[in-house]
C-alpha cells in the first residue's frame, strides 16, 4: 500500500521522499493532545452530572472519542509512528473504542485504496448509499455503523472471517482479534454489573452514540460525489476546513492528497497540499457546505457494475 502513489509530475521523486520520512515525535505528540482533549472533555462531563449542560459536554466527549478514528486510519497505515509496535498498539487502543479491530479494518482499508471508487471492487461502495434524505439521516445517525460493527464482529469472533477483501493469510488473525475484542466487552460488562456502575455507559457508550453522527458527516464527505475511477485526485475530496477539524481528523481533510500518496504520513499532508493543490480536481468548501450539497441531491448513484 505505502509503495502505491498518484502517477503525476506535480510532486517530485525528492520532495516525495522527503515528505515520506516517518518520525514518532509529531504523531506522539498529537496522540497525547488528542487524549488530553478526550480527559479534559470527560471531566467536564463529570463535574456537570446533573445539568442539562451535562448533555452537550457528552456530545463534545463523544466527538472527541469517535475521532479517534483518525490516529486508527493513521496507525493502520503505519505512518502515525516510525515503530511499528507503537502503530500496533495505538491501533488496537483506538480500534477497542470503535469496536473496529485494526487488522479487519487494515484489510477493508487497503482494498479501499486499490479500488477506491470502483463500484466493483470498493468495499466502502459494496453497500449501496442512500438514495432519499430519510435513507441519509439515517446514515448520519450512525446507528447503521454500531449495527454492522456489532453483527461482524461477533460474526468473526464465532469464527467467520469470509469478506472478500480478507485475504487467507489474515483471516485467523482478523479472528483472534474479534475474540479479544468481544472479551474485553464482556469483562468490562460483568464489572459494571457486579459494580452496579453506570459509568461506562454514561460516559462512554452514551457519549460514543452521540458523536457517531460528526463522524459520519466527515466520512460521507471524502468520496461521496466524486468521480468513479481510478484518477485518485478526482475520486477523493481535500475539504477546506478550521483547524480544530483538522487536528481531530489529523490532518485527512486533505483526503485526495492521502489517497495519492498514502506514504505521505498525517503531519506533512499540508506540506503536500501545497504541492499537489493545482493538481485537486474534488475540493469542498467546508464540511457544512459539502452535506448540505450531498443532502440536496441524494439520489447520485455509481454507474452500473458491468456483468
Amino acid at each position: 500500500m505505502d509503495d502505491e502513489v498518484y502517477s503525476s509530475q506535480l510532486i517530485s521523486r525528492e520532495a516525495l521522499r522527503s515528505l515520506s520520512r516517518r518520525s514518532d515525535g509529531p504523531g506522539l505528540l498529537h496522540l497525547g493532545l488528542h487524549l488530553a482533549l478526550i480527559l479534559a472533555l470527560l471531566a467536564l462531563a463529570i463535574s456537570l452530572r446533573g445539568s442539562l449542560w451535562q448533555i452537550p459536554a457528552l456530545w463534545a466527549e463523544g466527538v472527541a472519542l469517535v475521532f479517534l478514528f483518525a490516529p486508527l486510519h493513521e496507525t493502520i497505515h503505519r505512518t502515525a509512528f516510525r515503530q511499528r509496535w507503537l502503530n500496533e498498539a495505538v491501533a488496537w487502543l483506538c480500534g477497542a473504542v470503535l469496536m473496529l479491530p485494526p487488522e479487519y479494518f487494515r484489510c477493508f482499508h487497503f482494498a479501499h485504496h486499490r479500488h477506491t471508487q470502483d463500484p466493483a471492487r470498493d468495499p466502502e461502495l459494496a453497500s449501496p448509499k442512500p438514495r432519499t434524505l430519510p435513507g441519509w439521516l439515517w446514515y448520519l445517525s450512525g446507528l447503521p455503523y454500531w449495527i454492522a460493527e456489532l453483527k461482524v464482529t461477533l460474526r468473526q469472533a464465532l469464527g467467520r472471517a469470509d469478506e472478500a477483501f480478507i485475504p487467507a493469510r489474515s483471516k485467523p488473525r482478523v479472528v483472534a482479534e474479534a475474540r479479544i475484542l468481544w472479551t474485553v466487552y464482556l469483562a468490562l460488562a460483568v464489572g459494571s454489573v457486579a459494580f452496579r456502575s453506570e459509568a461506562l455507559l454514561l460516559y462512554g457508550v452514551a457519549p460514543l452514540l452521540l458523536g457517531q453522527p460528526a463522524l459520519r458527516a466527515y466520512l460521507m464527505a471524502e468520496h461521496t460525489g466524486c468521480a468513479f475511477g481510478p484518477d485518485m485526485l478526482a475520486n477523493s475530496r481535500t475539504t477546506r476546513t478550521n483547524a480544530l477539524v483538522r487536528f481531530l481528523a489529523w490532518n485527512m481533510p486533505y483526503h485526495a492528497e492521502h489517497h495519492g500518496w498514502p506514504a505521505v504520513p498525517f503531519h506533512a499532508l499540508p506540506a503536500l497540499h501545497r504541492l499537489a493543490a493545482q493538481g485537486l480536481r474534488c475540493r469542498g468548501d467546508g464540511y457544512a457546505a459539502v452535506v448540505r450539497n450531498i443532502l440536496s441531491s441524494p439520489d447520485q448513484a455509481p454507474p452500473p457494475v458491468a456483468a
